[in-house]
């Protein structure tokens, strides 16, 4: 077979983003507007319809809704005031200066929010188009036509669910978390110099920017599941990831904690190892423990099923288990050597107390009442919030089970 090149393969691995989707579902919503427009109105090029439908249609359901409403009532604004307009002046620079203002705030009363200047946009799009025709009814039609289309292209074809990205980024920020452990485990019996200590630092540093991509991406999941039929129960998978991210971005800023307390530790230490051997060989161990217990929590939760989900729960307890048996062996030896490094106590002190956060943070019976607890308050903010709708939602929900676990 003939070799594939390498944009052509690029670009069918990124096929299933959210950008590439997002294109062709705008793509084929305005192409269909278009079409419509031509169908049901008397115009050689309703392009007004496909522009509303590019407005309209976007990368999730919820924000769809949302959004659609308000953008389709920003353009129906502007082109209600370019209408007016086109009927009593010409387009010239002192009109074009007045319809954009009286857009402006026309958008205000009819509460366009950050569309407001999509009111203005809209309007002078119309004013030039109309302008020396007697189609201003036409172009509002057309308006109508394609927040119809770009609407019911949302409802028939529902936008796809973008749990798996933001799933796949919280799995990759544990792999860094993850590297990062073992790399600060690495040869703690060993003499450290000061540079090699701040460039783990930096290392941990850069963790939080990692937290704000994973950030955006569940983001975009929470709102691809809500008010998405394809979801049997949106609100226990938000509040999943959701803790989740919460548990890994305290556990960077502890990372961050531990770095400055090796790094501290190095600064004093310039002509001599870490640790003893017999310390640092525990410490290494620990170092591990707590690296794979990042991973686990990570498969915990971002496992779709329950038996994968029960397995990594499983992996978890034992490496919690192994990691708090390391914990006292190194503090019990650290204890022993307290006067042989007495000033710097409380360096070592600290390290052992960041392990216990560690260790604490990632505990299962406190991501289980993490988890409850959030449960418990999405449920009774929605019920405060819609008391109606709540009570409808309850009589035809299906009960949780025991997916709740997780």
């Amino acid at each position: 077979m003939p070799e594939v090149p390498v944009s052509v393969a690029r670009l069918v691995k990124r096929r299933r983003e959210p950008a590439v989707v997002q294109a062709l579902r705008s793509t084929a919503a305005a192409t269909l507007a278009y079409a419509a427009a031509l169908w049901l109105l008397d115009v050689r090029a309703p392009l007004l319809a496909p522009l509303t439908a590019l407005l309209v249609v976007q990368v999730t359901l919820y924000a769809t809704i949302t959004s659609g409403i308000t953008r389709v009532n920003s353009v129906v604004a502007g082109v209600t005031v370019a209408v007016l307009f086109s009927s009593l002046v010409g387009l010239s620079w002192w009109s074009l200066g007045l319809i954009i203002l009286t857009s402006l705030g026309v958008g205000h009363l009819v509460r366009a929010g950050d569309f407001i200047n999509e009111v203005a946009i809209s309007a002078m799009l119309v004013l030039g188009a109309s302008h020396a025709t007697d189609l201003a009814l036409g172009r509002v039609l057309e308006t109508l036509i394609g927040a119809a289309v770009g609407l019911l292209f949302n409802l028939f074809f529902v936008p796809p669910v973008w749990v798996q990205p933001a799933e796949e980024a919280l799995l990759d920020l544990a792999g860094r978390m993850r590297r990062l452990l073992l790399h600060l485990g690495e040869s703690p019996g060993a003499h450290t110099p000061v540079h090699r200590a701040a460039a783990k630092l930096q290392e941990a540093r850069r963790l939080d920017n990692d937290i704000a991509q994973v950030d955006r991406a569940l983001v975009q999941a929470e709102e691809s599941l809500r008010l998405n039929p394809r979801v049997k129960e949106p609100l226990l998978s938000r509040v999943v990831l959701r803790t989740g991210l919460d548990t890994l971005e305290i556990c960077t800023s502890v990372l961050r904690s531990v770095s400055r307390t090796l790094a501290d530790l190095a600064v004093h230490r310039r002509d001599e190892p870490l640790f003893p051997p017999d310390v640092a060989a525990v410490l290494e161990e620990l170092f591990e423990h707590l690296a794979e217990t990042v991973g686990n929590f990570a498969v915990l939760v971002t496992s779709p099923l329950s038996s994968s989900s029960e397995e990594a729960e499983e992996r978890l307890t034992r490496e919690l288990e192994a990691g708090r048996a390391s914990r006292e062996k190194v503090a019990h030896m650290l204890l022993g050597r307290v006067k042989e490094h007495s000033r710097q106590w409380h360096l070592q002190g600290a390290l052992l107390a960041e392990v216990d956060r560690l260790l604490d943070e990632m505990d299962v019976e406190k991501r289980s009442m993490r988890l409850a607890e959030e449960l418990d308050r999405y449920t009774r903010e929605e019920r405060e919030r819609h008391p109606v709708l709540y009570e409808l939602r309850r009589r035809l929900r299906l009960p949780l089970g025991p997916r709740r676990r997780r």
